[in-house]
């Protein structure tokens, strides 16, 4: 389990020294699925904390891409009706993330799959206010640590999303059989 941690954590060797003199060699990244192998830069230090991996090499399997996932339920009426707005999407970003991540595994679940067949996920966060991209991530980490899994990222700050109570959106895709 430790020797897994490693690996997901940093995996790859480093070569040379990095901007503040620390160097290490480790063994090379092994993904949590067998579709996918982390990919770190040479000189990849693991004693940098990184959230995120920068690449996952897809090996095998198939893509699956999930669409963008609300506090809303994944099936809801649209136009949205205002009492299902009221009801799920409260002022609460934290309460918003974690309802958009129970859809999401939903939908991961469906397709036989798990937080650990995600490779990449967009993030997009409405009307943004400072310590909100640390809020939302605790909790979508939440569902990545019982993997071990770090999947790639692009998160984004936007003006509006589909309605103006809405305060995240994300979306995924995965590998899976």
């Amino acid at each position: 389990m430790a020797k897994q941690r490693a690996q997901n954590r940093g995996g790859g060797k480093s070569v040379g020294k990095r901007r503040n003199g620390r160097g290490s060699a480790s063994p090379p990244a092994a993904a949590q699925s067998r579709h996918m192998e982390i990919v770190h830069h040479p000189s990849y230090n693991r004693s940098y904390f990184m959230p995120y991996v920068p690449a996952i090499k897809i090996t095998s399997g198939k893509i699956l891409w999930l669409a963008g996932t609300t506090a809303l339920p994944v099936y809801h009426d649209h136009p949205h009706r205002r009492e299902d707005i009221i009801k799920f999407l409260p002022n609460d970003l934290e309460a918003q993330t974690r309802a958009a991540m129970e859809g999401i595994k939903q939908t991961l679940e469906a397709a036989g799959a798990t937080f650990k067949d995600v490779v990449h996920m967009f993030v997009f966060r409405a009307r943004p206010r400072m310590g909100d991209i640390g809020r939302a991530a605790a909790v979508i980490h939440s569902y990545f640590a019982p993997y071990n899994h770090r999947p790639t990222s692009t998160n984004l700050a936007v003006l509006e999303l589909g309605e103006p109570e809405q305060l995240i959106e994300i979306q995924m895709f995965a590998v899976v059989d």
